[in-house]
């Protein structure tokens, strides 16, 4: 079988649903596929309140700010139409791309697509790390926010940043026992009111450390972390053991970026951004005029600024088929000036730098 659309979007969380939403109110035939079975991504396991502007959900769940997408892709029907449980698996030529359903291979043939594919967790090099009760933190999110399952009674957790930080509490409120969280940099790198929060709560954050290794045998009994230098090498004679049932590994993301390197975009390894992305201007386009990129897989930050960076994808999609547009032009402005104030300040400072360096590697192609 076969597809046609103007506006292809791979990804249904916060950056491809937003794309797509506006995409097609503009007025764009548009196709979405995400491989799970409910739209919106990461939101639907976050319970926590968002940072940010208030025009922009502040202080409102992730899992209503999923649920607040979900509404606005269903009003639009006409336009819009959506696949679940699909895989974009591949594209091939100019303009065609293969999708897979629980069903069947189906080819689809668009003028534009949108990429917002998110990231994948990092793991950690340390013995036995393949044991029975190590998880990522998306992953204890999962069990927890959309299952309703406890991933252990104590747990330890391994990163210090806000994922790392808002997923033990988030664990203390589901009666697990959070042991410690360590953190290999001499400094928490969260926001001080999370780490401010789960010290209150009586949760040691061991910065400086790191863990050696996950003992036990069919699964996880405890953990062995020792000291770090200055130099991030390990302080001999410090070893020590924690008791624990269950390792969580919030120790960062990287883009997922496949699918880019199969349609030719040019690519740049940018640390401040997460690794590998791909070259994009600022309007959220590749080095492959037809192909745009939204969310995590154009560098990792979090979901207000996935949801801002589809806007402008999803609104100069639509441009590039359908000539200039005020409207387009005002979500444009908009969400720019939004990004814009997201990303001032000192905490921002290695998001923008990343950013500069994308654009001014695509500007010099």
């Amino acid at each position: 079988m076969s597809r046609k659309s103007e506006v292809f979007v791979v990804g249904g969380g916060p950056a491809g649903l937003s794309a797509a939403i506006v995409a097609a109110k503009l007025g764009a035939r548009v196709l979405l596929v995400d491989d799970n079975p409910m739209l919106g991504g990461q939101l639907v396991k976050q319970t926590h309140r968002f940072f940010g502007s208030s025009a922009r959900d502040a202080g409102i769940r992730g899992i209503s700010i999923a649920e607040k997408l979900r509404m606005e892709a269903q009003a639009i029907k006409k336009n819009l139409v959506v696949q679940l449980n699909t895989s974009a698996v591949g594209f091939y030529g100019e303009g065609e791309a293969g999708i897979l359903t629980p069903e069947r291979y189906e080819k689809v043939t668009y003028e534009r697509v949108i990429v917002g594919t998110g990231a994948v967790e990092n793991s950690l090099n340390f013995e036995n790390n393949d044991l029975p009760g190590i998880y990522g933190a998306g992953a204890v999110q999962t069990l927890m926010n959309v299952h309703g399952i406890r991933p252990g009674k104590r747990i330890l957790m391994v990163g210090s940043g806000n994922i790392g930080l808002i997923v033990s509490y988030q664990l203390l409120q589901a009666g697990v026992e959070v042991v410690g969280v360590v953190e290999a940099m001499p400094t928490i790198g969260g926001y001080l009111v999370h780490a401010s929060k789960i010290r209150r709560l009586g949760i040691p954050i061991m910065t400086g450390h790191t863990i050696v290794s996950a003992n036990g045998d069919l699964g996880v009994t405890g953990a062995t972390l020792c000291q770090l230098d200055e130099k991030y090498q390990r302080v001999p004679n410090t070893e020590f053991e924690i008791i624990c049932d269950c390792i969580c590994l919030a120790v960062g993301l990287s883009p997922l970026i496949e699918l880019f390197q199969q349609a030719s975009c040019k690519m740049v390894f940018v640390p401040e951004l997460g690794g590998l992305v791909p070259l994009q201007d600022g309007n959220m386009r590749t080095s492959n005029p037809r192909v745009y990129v939204a969310g995590d897989a154009s560098g990792i930050e979090e979901a207000t600024t996935a949801i801002l960076g589809g806007r402008i994808a999803g609104a100069r999609a639509f441009e590039s088929l359908h000539g200039p547009s005020s409207d387009a032009q005002k979500i444009v402005d908009d969400a720019a000036g939004e990004l814009k104030s997201l990303r001032s300040g000192s905490t921002g400072n290695r998001i923008r730098w990343g950013r500069e360096r994308v654009t001014q590697e695509i500007a010099s192609c």
